[in-house]
């Protein structure tokens, strides 16, 4: 009778201790295989907003050269930053003639290299008070410039609407002192954001 008990105990004992250790593998794989697929997953968004940002560098070359386009991956995307003078006249949202052409070859990227990514289209302005435009303030100012960026790229080049989306922060995001001529030219502006798939996905 002991030695039945002991043999049961035994082979109670194996059993468990096998359905331990291939519960854990079957964990430890699981976990792995996700992970892999993660990295992965990072890799090719991080190769589409790299690949974008040398496409746009080349076709850019000269306007970032002169300071009036900035091409830059940031955390929250890929940036396309025109100075606003190059896209409109002061106090303006009417796209200049001459400036659909660089919004042109934004738009064969946005269309091909980074086609399954959202767009953000921000505008911005320096913090002189509106006088003389007509607009209420640099609240509509900086929204109505990106709502011409944005239905450009949708009517003039057919970017997906739903993959984009249009906002106004006037001058509450400056990225210069405002003390200065230089700083309030690089605070009118009109950002296009390429934004990482995580992002898209989360909206």
């Amino acid at each position: 009778m002991r030695h039945r008990r002991s043999f049961l105990t035994s082979i109670i004992g194996i059993v468990c201790l096998s359905f331990m250790f291939s519960g854990c593998t079957l964990v430890f794989q699981k976990g792995r295989r996700v992970d892999v697929e993660k990295i992965s997953k990072l890799k090719r968004e991080l190769t589409d907003l790299e690949k974008a940002k040398l496409e746009l560098e080349e076709r850019l070359k000269s306007e970032i050269k002169d300071g009036s386009i900035v091409v830059e991956n940031l955390e929250k995307g890929l940036v396309i930053t025109f100075v606003a003078e190059v896209l409109f006249a002061s106090g303006k949202s009417e796209l200049r003639k001459d400036s659909l052409g660089k919004l042109d070859r934004v738009a064969r990227v946005l269309n091909t290299t980074v086609r399954d990514h959202n767009v953000g289209v921000e505008g911005h302005t320096d913090n002189v008070p509106i006088k003389y435009s007509g607009w209420k303030s640099n609240w509509e100012l900086s929204t109505a410039r990106a709502l011409s960026v944005l239905h450009y790229l949708e009517n003039g080049k057919k970017v997906d609407p739903i993959r984009l989306s249009a906002t106004g922060f006037g001058e509450h995001h400056p990225v210069a002192s405002n003390a200065a001529k230089e700083g309030r030219q690089k605070n009118r502006r009109v950002e296009i954001v390429i934004l990482p798939k995580t992002m898209k996905e989360g909206r």
